[in-house]
């Protein structure tokens, strides 16, 4: 059964698109093409009439309720065609190929689907013998009359299928900004919370007497933390920005525990322009941190980025107690839930979360990342 989608595509696709089959719409679209077909042939009907013809009154709905359901059942076709060349933006050639070889199915289907089906509709209703006549003229005047409504169905599925784009697109900005404001609440509320700032500001007041220079060094990362949580607005930013936004709060971190806790960095050079989500390597740090902060053994935290193939891999992997092993830590981690979720808005399904174990049997957090991300 032929059928309306439900919904448009709107992520880039690299495959051939089919149309999404909803039991609804079919039955709607049924709906409609019968309601076109008994609308038609009534009009058949009072025409031949107004030219003083002679036709049983139930001929003409039997021809126009059977081209309309034939153009129902071949539907697909023509929504197949627009999907996969929606506009010559596609490329001239690939735009009239498709078509081209949509419109023969679709008119060709449509025939075989419509006139088999008169010769017992006749037979049952008692209209006699059913005489489709010359197909010399009749296939060139059915073909004319598909070319026609091809064209104006793909124009209606078009506007359809960009408006539904229009849609899903502004849902899915507001969702992103809604998740991206909630992150960024947890991460503000995070370093505005009493024990972080207490942390912070006791670390640094433990040594402002014996290095001024680190002093200022700590009070200008705490700063640039908390002003880059307030004031930052876009969804991604270069992962030369979300390193130096880790940095800081990495040098909060290593300022209070000292050699119990070590970050090492391994970024390959061609990834510094590559986009990634703000605040995403603070939130996986800060959740290494906090599910091995009862240890007593020095926690080493890895940042890794590197290339593989149409994308990129960002790591954080620690040498703690792993997702295994009980945590002092309640919940999956601090801002986990969010990074996926924003992941997922950015990218459409194409990016991914990876968790699992590192050599030493610590967690390991890792991202793959589409190389093309709009900011």
């Amino acid at each position: 059964m032929a059928s309306l989608p439900t919904e448009g595509t709107s992520a880039p696709v690299t495959g051939w698109q089919w149309p999404r089959i909803s039991a609804r719409a079919a039955l709607g679209s049924f709906a409609l093409f019968l309601g076109v077909g008994l609308w038609n042939g009534l009009t058949v009907w009072f025409t031949i009439l107004g030219n003083g013809g002679r036709v049983q009154v139930l001929e003409p709905f039997v021809w126009e309720i059977t081209g309309a359901l034939g153009v129902w059942v071949v539907l697909p076709i023509l929504l197949t065609a627009v999907l996969n060349a929606p506009g010559p933006s596609v490329g001239w050639a690939r735009f009239l190929g498709i078509h081209a070889v949509g419109y023969l199915l679709f008119t060709t289907l449509h025939m075989v689907a419509m006139v088999p089906l008169r010769y017992p509709l006749y037979a049952l209703l008692g209209l006699g013998r059913y005489d489709y006549g010359a197909l010399t003229f009749r296939i060139p005047m059915e073909m004319q009359k598909d070319l026609i409504a091809y064209a104006v169905g793909g124009v209606l599925w078009r506007l359809y299928h960009a408006w539904k784009e229009r849609q899903a697109r502004a849902v899915r900005e507001a969702t992103l900004e809604s998740e991206l404001r909630e992150a960024r609440l947890q991460a503000l509320t995070g370093q505005l919370h009493p024990h972080f700032l207490f942390n912070a500001l006791n670390t640094i007041s433990s040594v402002m007497y014996e290095d001024l220079a680190r002093t200022d060094r700590l009070l200008s990362d705490l700063g640039g933390l908390l002003r880059a949580s307030l004031e930052r607005q876009e969804a991604t930013w270069t992962l030369t920005e979300e390193r130096t936004h880790a940095e800081r709060f990495v040098a909060l971190l290593t300022a209070r525990f000292g050699e119990r806790v070590r970050v090492s960095w391994d970024v390959a050079p061609e990834l510094t322009a590559a986009r990634v989500p703000c605040f995403a390597l603070q939130a996986l740090v800060e959740n290494a941190v906090k599910h091995n902060q009862d240890r007593r053994e020095p926690l080493e935290v890895r940042i890794r980025a590197r290339e593989d193939g149409t994308g990129w891999w960002l790591e954080v992997e620690d040498t703690g107690r792993g997702f295994g092993e009980a945590s002092p830590a309640k919940g999956p981690g601090v801002g986990l839930a969010h990074l996926e979720r924003i992941l997922a808005l950015l990218h459409r399904g194409r990016a991914r979360m990876e968790r699992g174990q590192g050599p030493e049997g610590g967690a390991r957090v890792s991202l793959w990342l589409p190389r093309e991300v709009a900011a």
